[in-house]
């Protein structure tokens, strides 16, 4: 933390030199948490740093340069993706599929058969450079989405799509939200660099993403490339920003003064830029070594952290690149050897339905246990009823299983062929009776989502998982409230909803017998909690009621509520009474979602305001609704009167006044633009700030989107061109009559 207090005197006599140490000081950080995966400071450490830079930009806006860690997500949404030229056509790699048996005894021995593909490709490379052998790196084919990062005097300068291979759509904007490329590469990087990579979604980042897309009722994602590929063309990089993307670089365009001469020395300046490059990287000399590396490959990729479908082979040395040249479409000193999706047949016997922390039902395949790609694969999620639905899958069926991402196992398709006789499509909501599994509560499906919903806010199965999110460390971070306990208090009935647990006493919580399986050390038989554990629970629920609005919005898991939301809501809010009475966000949960309305129709609602505050914020409608729906159910009055009970009154901690007070406005001002011109009784900066704590944003120059000109005397030309345009002209005193 003692950045935090350092250099205070710094702060106010200089504050370009404090921007630049809080610059060096995030991306230093970045470089830790993002690609060494060993972080030096907490979460709130790192959020004081940024705030204060924010602050600081703000204050100074010459200050904040193109590289700075608070460009990391962009400004309104685009209209359309630009177009942009590779600098070097962006070509493919001429793919080699992955040989049969017999055809990898042959690449050992050519003669024991005439084959094509890698053993083809590798006679062809020989013959062409003169040599019996040539030296080849091997690296993983990332199952991403190809792209090209642009680095001018070191300045991230633009990032472009592959697009058809001359021309690309221009992402900047998107690349700029993945923390782990650098926005500024170090001192002595060539003035032109150009590198390539995959952008993909980490395998477990993209099972949680689809995991909270299920809860929500959303549609699943199908594989990490498709949410790539689509998070990719999103054209506001506020969502961008909130997929967990990552980029991994290979190779490179135009570059001045190379640095490297081979593809190691080439993969070591990525290292030695920041710039993230596989772990996983050999070098072979002969055709047998190279089947050695892609088998070793083959199976050490079922445990790395990202989707790969082959190995990418280079010829070595650079300067051979050169003398090998390149076809119309790919390069002649590169393959990518694609190996086959591991897929297996197994029997479907029979679907369950879980009920997750917000009432969602899912269902999920009982598989007879079969071995894919590493692990034995017994359960598969369905998701929802579209998807069994598109896929026809019933109970009894013969179904193909692979794993999705080399880690979350898939239906991939129905075997018609072997299907029973008298089997039946499954309807989810036959299936259940119309009740929930857990609690026999009734199920819904909301408009507009394709999931079911328990919505019985005292359902056990919802206890479990609902008590779970509220102990966690993101939460209300209760010590000690783990599954194991959250399970057996649920299961003795102990508590049924989660602010009963503020009932509990360490007498009570002290007797309480967690399963063997729960406990470590293997023990066999139940043991009792014990006196220590259980006092250790009660003192943190207690220290609990001193915790934050957010957390307190974030612990209640309301659908489409997350930390960023939650902390939203808690900038706009005194404390949860507001909220639940909160006229900013009826408003806000009345407005068409902003993703679906082209920026001018945004400006045209009827509340501008919030029209505005949508682009700007990560707190949109649909957000809104739920929070606003939540504290019109029995479930949010429940809440209110339990938390009044406990004497439980969570306050913010960032509430910003100024900002609601704008938002709460019904102000003239608000949404519309000014132009100031002409001698007034106080400085035109007096007047801007006027404007902008009623929601009006101030214009230096006169154009058909004014509103309003407020003239003093010697107004000159722009009077004259509001006239020609028809914008309102204000004097002084009608100015403050409109904003008083």
């Amino acid at each position: 933390m003692d950045d935090l207090f350092a250099h205070a005197e710094s702060r106010q006599s200089d504050p370009e030199k404090r921007v630049l140490e809080l610059s060096q000081q995030l991306e230093h950080h970045n470089t830790l948490y993002y690609q060494d995966a060993e972080p030096e400071v907490s979460d709130a450490e790192y959020d004081a740093l940024m705030n204060e830079l924010k602050k600081l930009e703000a204050s100074h806006p010459s200050l904040a340069k193109a590289d700075s860690p608070t460009q990391r997500v962009g400004g309104a949404p685009l209209k359309d993706f630009q177009q942009i030229k590779h600098l070097v056509p962006m070509l493919s790699i001429e793919d080699i599929h992955e040989l049969k048996d017999e055809e990898l005894e042959a690449l050992i021995d050519p003669s024991a058969s005439k084959m094509q593909n890698l053993h083809d490709w590798y006679q062809r490379l020989t013959k062409n450079l003169g040599l019996d052998q040539v030296a080849l790196s091997v690296e993983p084919k990332i199952d991403g989405v190809a792209v090209s990062v642009v680095y001018r005097d070191g300045v991230l300068d633009y990032a472009v799509t592959r697009g058809d291979g001359a021309t690309g759509d221009d992402i900047t904007q998107n690349i700029k939200t993945i923390k782990s490329i650098p926005l500024r590469l170090p001192d002595g990087a060539p003035t032109l660099f150009e590198v390539r990579g995959e952008v993909f979604m980490p395998n477990e980042a993209f099972a949680k993403l689809n995991e909270q897309r299920d809860e929500a009722g959303e549609p699943a994602f199908v594989n990490p490339r498709n949410a790539t590929a689509g998070t990719l063309k999103q054209l506001d990089s506020k969502l961008v920003a909130t997929r967990p993307l990552d980029c991994i670089f290979h190779s490179y365009g135009q570059v001045n003064d190379a640095p490297y001469t081979s593809t190691s020395e080439f993969q070591q300046t990525l290292r030695d830029y920041q710039l993230k490059s596989s772990h996983w990287f050999e070098e072979v000399n002969s055709v047998t070594d190279l089947l050695s590396s892609i088998t070793k490959l083959d199976t050490d990729r079922h445990h790395f952290a990202y989707a790969t479908d082959g190995a990418v082979i280079k010829v070595s040395k650079l300067a051979t690149h050169q003398e090998l040249g390149t076809t119309s479409k790919h390069p002649k000193w590169a393959c990518a050897y694609k190996f086959l999706p591991e897929q297996k047949e197994t029997l479907l016997r029979q679907i369950t339905i879980q009920v997750g922390r917000t009432g969602v039902l899912t269902p999920v395949a009982e598989l007879e246990p079969v071995f894919v790609s590493g692990t034995t694969v017994s359960r598969a999620t369905l998701h929802n009823q579209d998807e069994i639905d598109r896929k026809d899958v019933r109970i009894g069926d013969t179904v193909i299983i692979e794993k999705a991402g080399e880690i979350i196992p898939a239906v991939v398709k129905v075997i018609t062929a072997k299907r029973p006789p008298l089997s039946k499509p499954f309807s989810l909501f036959e299936y259940v009776n119309g009740e929930c599994p857990s609690c026999s509560g009734p199920i819904e499906q909301e408009e507009g989502f394709v999931a079911w919903r328990c919505s019985n806010f005292a359902c056990p199965a919802q206890a479990v998982t609902r008590i779970k999110h509220f102990a966690s460390r993101k939460a209300l971070d209760i010590d000690g409230l783990g599954t194991a306990v959250a399970e057996k208090l649920v299961e003795t009935q102990t508590v049924s909803t989660t602010l009963e647990l503020f009932d509990l006493t360490p007498e009570s919580l002290a007797d309480l017998l967690l399963d063997p399986a729960k406990l470590e050390g293997g023990q066999s038989k139940p043991r009792r909690l014990g006196e220590k554990k259980a006092q250790l629970i009660v003192d943190s629920l207690n220290q609990s009621k001193e915790a934050p609005l957010s957390k307190w919005i974030y612990a209640m898991g309301i659908p489409q509520i997350g930390e960023s939301a939650a902390r939203e809501i808690a900038r706009l809010h005194r404390s949860l009474a507001e909220v639940s009475q909160s006229t900013i966000l009826k408003d806000l949960a009345e407005l068409p979602d902003f993703e679906e309305l082209s920026v001018s129709k945004r400006k045209k609602e009827n509340h501008p305001r919030l029209a505005q505050y949508q682009i700007e914020s990560e707190l949109g409608p649909v957000a809104a609704q739920h929070i606003v729906a939540f504290f019109n159910s029995l479930a949010g009055e429940h809440v209110l009167e339990k938390l009044e009970a406990l004497a439980i009154n969570p306050d913010s901690d960032n509430y910003d006044p100024e900002k609601s007070a704008v938002l709460s406005s019904d102000s003239p001002v608000a949404g519309k633009t000014f132009v100031i011109t002409g001698t007034l009784s106080k400085p035109r900066p007096s007047f801007k700030k006027i404007i902008e704590s009623l929601g009006g944003k101030v214009s230096g120059s006169i154009s058909k989107n004014t509103d309003y000109l407020l003239a003093g005397e010697k107004a000159g030309s722009k009077r004259s061109k509001a006239e020609s345009l028809g914008v309102s002209i204000l004097s002084e005193d009608e100015f403050t009559s409109l904003t008083s």
